[in-house]
């Protein structure tokens, strides 16, 4: 049985010509990546301007997160595919990291995308986790006014390597993106930071959002540079 692969590449792009070029490909290239092979789930991701979630965005940095139902199909997309040698080759710096799924919970536009199994943690490993969320209309004032001081604390918090907000739409589809040099550091942050546990708490109590997902990722390695150093 083929073993699910994830990888989240990031394009760095400098200039006016070249960013206008990659927020274009925003509205054209998910329904073309629709139709690559072996892919059963792929988002086009814009960033926030700041640290975590923002609604500001960041026009020089795009993501693009697929889902592979194998490695063969990973690799033909990589080195054929005139859609990803175009954000390569238009782009400052590119990095891809690749993940391995351990834990997963919640949906994505009503899809389960990351399939795992349970698993023992090493805790002594690098873990990278993405936590997305839907925010309902009604609630969006009253969601970026908790989540900005919280999302500003985790840029202090020791443990962490890199963290940038992610999402398709502005305001309402948010997602952040997080490596963490262990399990220990990330959950530290998780249910003992003040600000976090805020947030936690209010999540449950005012309903903020109409769909989230939380997953946790293996580090298997990464191709490319010049966004994330994973050396340390």
């Amino acid at each position: 049985m083929n073993q699910q692969i994830v990888t989240l590449s990031f394009f760095k792009y400098e200039g006016f010509k070249n960013a206008w070029w990659a927020f274009v490909q925003m509205g054209r290239l998910p329904k073309e990546l629709q139709k690559t092979q072996g892919l059963s789930f792929v988002k086009m991701l814009g960033s926030g301007g700041k640290q975590g979630f923002s609604i500001f965005p960041n026009f020089g940095l795009y993501g693009l997160l697929c889902v592979w139902e194998n490695e063969q199909k990973q690799q033909d997309f990589f080195q054929k595919s005139s859609i990803f040698q175009s954000l390569q080759t238009t782009a400052k710096a590119n990095q891809t990291i690749f993940l391995q799924p351990l834990q997963a919970h919640g949906k994505w536009d009503g899809k389960e995308p990351f399939s795992c199994k349970a698993q023992k943690i090493d805790k002594t490993q690098k873990v990278a986790v993405i936590t997305r969320a839907k925010i309902k209309w009604s609630k969006v004032l009253q969601f970026w006014s908790v989540v900005a001081p919280a999302s500003k604390n985790m840029y202090q918090h020791a443990g962490l390597i890199f963290s940038v907000g992610i999402g398709e739409l502005p305001l309402i589809q948010q997602a952040t993106f997080s490596i963490w040099e262990n399990v220990d550091a990330m959950t530290d942050y998780a249910y003992k930071s003040p600000q976090h546990r805020k947030v936690l708490q209010l999540t449950k109590k005012l309903q903020w959002y109409s769909e989230e997902l939380f997953a946790r990722f293996a580090i298997v390695r990464s191709e490319g540079g010049g966004i994330i150093n994973l050396s340390s």
